[in-house]
């Protein structure tokens, strides 16, 4: 990831560019969400829907080059900015994808998000656990609890369990595509009950370590 600047603004840029492209084939008011049913049930004005997910594009370019950068701990991000970069990298063509599916559909080519949301999410998921498996403790990157943040070794055996659990749960979502209007549970119920497990267990090795008495 040398040319990390380079592929991330890229990504930016090619955004803006479908909405150049779309601009005449997308009517004046755009569908913006859809029901888990796969319809539309919101809209919003055309320039909103051709170039505000281009503006988040552009922020979370900005956040992925700045992040390891300003945090106090950025010592400990430098360890596995290699990692971190791939993550941003794959969050960013998340959002690309989102970018074209509104684009199409706009244009009148239908793609359930059912099928397409379901996939994108998995993969982020997935590569999360893999990110678990080598962040170091730092402000910005990671299960931020309290107590992670207050010590390191709260921070790996965290991290360390969570590793799995996201992995799996990856698999969990993917597994929504064929579930329907009901494929929004398969993504609620993993991430519901993925975080408050992991918050509940660094709490709970934070409190096994010894503290001085009050």
């Amino acid at each position: 990831m040398k040319h990390r600047a380079a592929i991330f603004w890229g990504i930016v840029a090619l955004s803006v560019v479908l909405s150049a492209v779309f601009y005449e084939k997308v009517p004046e008011t755009m569908a913006s969400h859809w029901n888990t049913g796969g319809e539309p049930d919101n809209t919003m004005p055309k320039a909103w829907g051709l170039f505000l997910l281009p503006c988040v594009l552009a922020a979370m370019a900005l956040m992925a080059l700045f992040i390891p950068k300003i945090d106090p701990l950025k010592a400990n991000i430098a360890l596995f900015r290699k990692f971190f970069d791939v993550f941003m990298l794959l969050l960013l063509g998340f959002m690309l994808t989102a970018h074209l599916f509104v684009l199409l559909w706009n244009a009148g080519i239908r793609i359930s998000p059912n099928y397409v949301f379901p996939a994108g999410i998995a993969a982020l998921f997935y590569y999360i656990g893999v990110l678990c498996g080598v962040a170091k403790r730092n402000w910005f990157i990671g299960i931020r609890t309290p107590w992670t943040l207050s010590s390191d070794r709260v921070w790996e055996k965290t991290h360390r369990r969570a590793r799995p659990l996201f992995k799996i749960s990856a698999f969990v979502i993917l597994g929504g595509t064929f579930l329907g209007e009901s494929v929004v549970y398969a993504f609620l119920v993993p991430v519901i009950a993925l975080v408050s497990y992991l918050v509940v267990y660094s709490y709970l090795e934070y409190r096994r370590e010894p503290h001085p008495a009050p």
